[in-house]
């Protein structure tokens, strides 16, 4: 396991950044949707948005899975969101906290009395585009992290999937989205800078239904920057909507503040 400090602040990271980058029991829903070779790609990006969930609240429980190539680690934290407003994250025993809002990103570590408290720059910065709440929110609920109607989109059939490119490539980043023909939710979403050697891709390996509602199950994360990759693999169980939820979260008094490039060294 290692240096069981070094542990609690990797998850410290990973916690804020799964975050940042989600009595009803659960069935899941297998990809049996026929793709339609004729369809056009405004037609495909009309039904994804068609298929938007609306709610107040989704609250259950996370299974994360990290590695980092050369180790790996796994842990359940409970997982509340009010949505346009709040995501929340606790590991076992409050150990590790994470509380993100349009404005705010934070997280603390009690095995180190440190804490983190800032916004998105340092996120967009390495991933290259504006990250903000909305985005963060659409990833986790299989939703397309940018706003497909704000461009003009190809589409392929990939992987029995409707597969989007936009027919002008981005100066500052490339992406790819993939659509499953069932719910018209995401299959695929990427990002990339080749230049800079720098990748992000999620792919939604299924979903669930909720209730009426169609959410991720299994989520896989891979992030590449050079000769680094980091994986994460996030299932989520027992999720609920609507239920009356509260978001406690106080820092610490006596606890460090640190600022997050420490962890990337």
């Amino acid at each position: 396991m290692g240096n069981p400090t070094i542990n609690f602040r990797n998850w410290a990271v990973i916690i804020s950044m799964i975050t940042l980058f989600i009595s009803c029991k659960s069935t899941s829903v297998v990809k049996d949707g026929t793709v339609d070779e004729n369809i056009s790609a405004k037609s495909v990006i009309r039904n994804h948005y068609y298929n938007k969930l609306s709610f107040k609240t989704l609250s259950g429980r996370m299974k994360i899975d990290y590695s980092d190539g050369s180790s790996s680690q796994g842990v359940n934290v409970t997982f509340r969101m009010e949505k346009d407003k709040a995501i929340w994250l606790s590991a076992p025993l409050g150990i590790v906290k994470a509380y993100i809002t349009p404005e705010r990103v934070t997280f603390y570590n009690k095995l180190d009395n440190e804490y983190f408290d800032g916004d998105f720059s340092y996120l967009s910065q390495l991933l290259g585009t504006d990250l903000d709440f909305d985005k963060v929110q659409n990833l986790l609920l299989g939703q397309a992290i940018f706003d497909l109607r704000d461009e003009k989109y190809a589409v392929d059939i990939a992987n029995n999937n409707y597969q989007l490119k936009p027919r002008k490539s981005g100066e500052l980043f490339k992406t790819l989205f993939q659509i499953e023909p069932l719910n018209y939710r995401m299959a695929t979403q990427q990002l990339s800078q080749p230049w800079k050697k720098r990748m992000l891709e999620v792919q939604y390996k299924n979903y669930q239904k909720v209730s009426n509602w169609i959410l991720p199950n299994k989520v896989e994360i891979l992030a590449m920057d050079g000769d680094k990759s980091n994986s994460i693999q996030i299932e989520y169980r027992n999720m609920e909507f609507n239920k009356s939820l509260n978001f406690p979260y106080t820092i610490p008094n006596g606890f460090k503040e640190i600022a997050l490039k420490e962890y990337g060294n």
